[in-house]
């Protein structure tokens, strides 16, 4: 009853780790010294094993399925300095079913630590160098090109990449090309080209690339869902490239 809780959310869709790995490492720095319990656990009842994770000369401690779901999160808070297996039989309970560890392992693991316990205390230690790592797709290059993938889109269609400014050559821009879902004939790309922008106001009626709130690179249109217009999702692939400006014509007639 002493303890103080933070709700970060209920709202990541089933199954989805990643999705749970990205809101966790988004929280993760303005959370105050404590106890996180992250529950994102479609392996439940397999041979995955259920961590506490130190961070931070003890400060935190993570509370988890070993399934990526923390990695960014505790990359971001300094990285692992202790890991724990938690399987002690005095504190996990022996629920019926292997369905539930939300409530049979990771709960009262999270609450014996909250109350005074010591990690040491949940089960024999790991090699943090061994835990599972992030859930998050990272970019890559290939044949003057980025390989992005849509991390995020958000409430207005925006469509966040896992690309950030430091991820893409300096001499880029300001005319990209992007390689996206056609939108008249599924499992088909097409090129289109887009400009890198500095907010949706100066995308005007094209495709734009805007650094986003969270200082990552999203696909965006001016008031309308990229998401919707461009057929993208989570897990879309975007391929990246220097564009070219388009050129400008006036119409010429000859004398005779």
């Amino acid at each position: 009853p002493h303890v103080s809780v933070i709700d970060l959310t209920h709202s990541i869709p089933p199954f989805d780790v990643r999705a749970g790995a990205l809101a966790l490492a988004r929280s993760t720095a303005y959370l105050p010294e404590g106890v996180i319990l992250a529950v994102v656990d479609p392996g439940v009842g397999t041979d995955r094993k259920a961590i506490a994770v130190e961070v931070a000369g003890g400060a935190g401690v993570f509370v988890a399925p070993d399934n990526g779901l923390i990695a960014p999160a505790v990359a971001i808070a300094g990285g692992a300095e202790r890991a724990f297996h938690i399987s002690n039989s005095d504190i996990v309970l022996s629920g019926a079913g292997g369905t539930f560890d939300g409530r049979d392992v990771f709960a009262p693991a999270a609450a014996y630590l909250c109350n005074g316990g010591a990690i040491e205390d949940l089960g024999p230690e790991l090699d943090p160098s061994l835990l599972m790592p992030s859930a998050i797709p990272l970019p890559r290059e290939e044949d003057d090109k980025v390989i992005a993938e849509v991390l995020w889109v958000d409430h207005f269609g925006n469509c966040q990449l896992n690309v950030g400014p430091d991820d893409l050559p300096f001499t880029w821009g300001p005319t990209i090309s992007l390689t996206l879902p056609d939108t008249t004939e599924p499992g088909v790309t097409v090129v289109r080209s887009a400009q890198m922008a500095a907010n949706f106001a100066d995308i005007g009626g094209g495709i734009g690339l805007v650094v986003d709130s969270l200082g990552m690179y999203a696909v965006c249109l001016d008031r309308r869902s990229a998401a919707a217009e461009l057929a993208l999702d989570v897990g879309e692939q975007v391929v990246i490239a220097q564009g070219e400006d388009e050129l400008v014509t006036t119409p010429v007639t000859f004398g005779r």
